[in-house]
């Protein structure tokens, strides 16, 4: 019993040993942290606006080179980011992007929010905004519109036209992409012929 209770107090001790030397580690690294950042903080740097002898101009801030790409913005698939397809507007999806009922029913949400202010959720441009003055806009369902490629609708929601502005800010570029593919299924709702429908709404209509 004297010997299992000597290995106990032993362990017990090289245990105590052990956790006191993993603190004082991380009391020295983080010490070693703090001092590193603040030799960071008070290295010999120009401060922004000061003026700087180095350059002929003067300014110590610089502008980026020609060519620069900020980080994220390498966006070499133009027909997901532009839209386009050989400086053409697209006439169909990226290929990254898949067209099935969870698309649509994403298309429409993001739709529903920032399109209908306007377009109204038929999209026959009589929202909420329009009937309180602003200058309404063309229906979705007009012949140019339903011909229309569906890169036009994402180069629109990008880039703004007319007195819409750009959406790019605020509608990720998948969502743009959703959103072109609900109007063109909401086009086709509003003027698919009686046989084209399911079953199930030929029914509801009869």
């Amino acid at each position: 019993m004297m010997l299992i209770a000597r290995r106990s107090l032993t362990h017990r001790s090289l245990a105590h040993q052990t956790l006191a030397a993993c603190a004082c580690l991380v009391v020295l690294f983080s010490l070693a942290g703090c001092d590193l950042r603040q030799r960071m903080y008070d290295q010999e740097k120009y401060e922004a606006h000061e003026a700087s002898a180095f350059f002929k101009d003067g300014m110590t801030s610089r502008l980026p080179i020609e060519g620069t790409v900020p980080r994220g913005g390498l966006r070499l698939d133009t027909h997901l980011y532009e839209g386009k397809v050989n400086g053409e507007l697209a006439t169909t999806l990226p290929a990254t992007i898949e067209l099935n009922r969870a698309l649509l029913e994403r298309g429409q949400e993001r739709f529903n929010i920032y399109c209908t202010p306007c377009h109204d959720r038929t999209g026959s441009g009589n929202g909420i905004v329009v009937q309180r003055g602003l200058k309404k806009p063309p229906s979705l369902h007009e012949e140019r519109l339903r011909n229309a490629a569906i890169g036009y609708y994402y180069d629109v929601m990008t880039n703004g036209f007319g007195s819409m502005f750009s959406y790019a800010s605020r509608i990720p570029v998948n969502d743009r992409w959703a959103v072109a593919a609900y109007i063109r299924a909401l086009q086709f709702s509003q003027e698919a012929a009686y046989d084209e429908l399911p079953a199930e709404d030929q029914r509801q209509l009869q």
